[in-house]
């Protein structure tokens, strides 16, 4: 049998590291959404968009993130199955509901930040058609769990489902290339260097890194608190059988 990676294989080492880095992680991105905020929003007025362009420090930074944390689920789900590792299973499980915070969060400023551009609450455009995709396999995901009542049977259809829905990911982010779209493509993360202005780019960089912080801080937590829920389940199990 493949061993499984030694952070995994233990709980305890996991325990012992998220105590103290889930706090530390959530300063983290108090600090740096504080400054990315304050930097962002006394940032002039673009000479197209005007002030709606500050949506854009709330939104990008969360449709980044509705991306990674699938990409987390997906790398979990992996691991679980592969392994067969608790640990694991409880990542994936802990990381869902927040992708689908941060998922629903970038199509709601999506929204708004296209009413005044696009004149539309919402088109059926390549780019939020499938964030939305994504948003609903995030609730498929935390359903079909809810739906199973043997934990070992619900992760692993769980996995599978979560390992399948990792081929929106790629359609995401080359949707603005492969279909016409309304939606913009990359200005940050491209080949040829970013191409948003400084003023512009700082405070959006400040937010992602805060975005992931708070993910990381929040994944911890949900984390421990589901290998506390599963061992108080199995020992209540053990009790009933004594």
């Amino acid at each position: 049998m493949i061993p499984a990676p030694a952070f995994l294989a233990n709980p305890e080492r996991f325990m012992a590291f998220s105590r103290w880095a889930a706090p530390m992680f959530g300063v983290i991105a108090a600090v740096l959404a504080a400054a990315g905020l304050w930097l962002g929003f006394t940032a002039p007025a673009d000479y197209q968009q005007g002030m709606t362009v500050q949506i854009m420090f709330i939104h990008v930074p969360a449709a980044w993130m509705s991306m990674f944390v699938y990409l987390c689920l997906g790398v979990a789900s992996l691991l679980a199955l592969v392994f067969r590792h608790v640990l694991a299973d409880a990542a994936a499980q802990a990381a869902a509901p927040l992708g689908a915070g941060f998922t629903l969060l970038a199509l709601v400023t999506g929204s708004l930040w296209g009413r005044p551009m696009w004149g539309a609450w919402w088109v059926w455009d390549a780019r939020l058609t499938s964030v939305l995709v994504l948003f609903l396999l995030y609730v498929a995901y935390i359903a079909l769990r809810a739906s199973i009542d043997d934990e070992a049977k619900a992760g692993r259809a769980a996995a599978i489902l979560a390992l399948v829905g990792a081929i929106n990911l790629p359609i995401i982010h080359f949707s603005v290339n492969w279909w016409n779209t309304l939606h913009q493509g990359a200005s940050v993360f491209r080949l040829g260097g970013p191409t948003l202005a400084t003023v512009y780019l700082w405070p959006l960089l400040l937010m992602g890194l805060a975005y992931m912080s708070a993910f990381g801080a929040l994944w911890l937590v949900r984390i421990r608190g589901e290998v506390w829920r599963r061992r108080a389940e199995a020992a209540a199990l053990r009790a009933a059988r004594a």
